[in-house]
């Protein structure tokens, strides 16, 4: 049976990621700035006080939440099926075929946390602009292993580096998400990441041909 301590650090735990899911959500539907403390504790459906009680300020929180969601992205795409073909370009490609496949729901629910924040205060706030790169350059390096692996045995001569390409993706990702909002649909998405999966595709085809 949990101590009275066990037990209250157990509900700061829970109520610390109320606020960090809540944000999570907030934010990637009215942007960093648009998003007030207000919103982000009716959202978790707790008091400014609770709040305070864990983060300092909205800039702490959105630190956090950049964490947070690198966190729980990175478990989602450890255990995606993309990871179980045995060829490592299939890999790749299967991993921009997922990313398609999850274009999911409203746009705030496909979009990506720490894109949309970088955009907004990538000059501004350091601290939060950091958290950002973490999560995003921390995901390519993910995807670059397999690329490693790919390029090492079908494009071994090429000049382009496994990093350049994992990074590559990344900017078509987020960019196919710029778009989605500005057109507030997956559909341009979608093709976004059709086009990316071509040009993989014909990098390493070109490669092997010498092309």
């Amino acid at each position: 049976m949990a101590t009275g301590a066990t037990a209250k650090a157990e509900e700061r735990h829970r109520s610390k990621t109320r606020l960090l899911e809540a944000a999570l959500t907030v934010i990637r539907t009215r942007g960093y700035t648009a998003t007030r403390v207000e919103d982000v504790c009716e959202a978790a459906g707790l008091t400014k006080g609770s709040f305070f009680h864990h983060f300092k300020s909205k800039e702490e929180l959105a630190v956090a939440a950049a964490d947070y969601w690198s966190q729980t992205t990175d478990a989602f795409f450890a255990a995606a099926p993309y990871h179980a073909p045995a060829d490592p370009l299939e890999r790749v490609l299967a991993y921009i075929d997922f990313r398609k496949e999850i274009l999911a729901g409203e746009v705030p629910e496909f979009t990506c946390l720490v894109g949309t924040m970088v955009q907004e205060v990538y000059e501004t706030v350091p601290a939060i602009r950091d958290a950002c790169d973490r999560s995003i350059s921390g995901h390519a390096a993910e995807l670059e292993k397999d690329i490693v692996a790919a390029k090492a045995l079908y494009a071994p001569d090429a000049t382009w580096t496994p990093e350049s390409l994992a990074l590559h993706t990344q900017a078509v990702i987020q960019g196919s998400f710029i778009l989605a909002k500005a057109r507030m649909g997956a559909e341009v998405a979608a093709q976004s990441l059709d086009h990316l999966r071509a040009y993989v595709e014909m990098l390493f085809t070109q490669s092997r041909t010498g092309d």
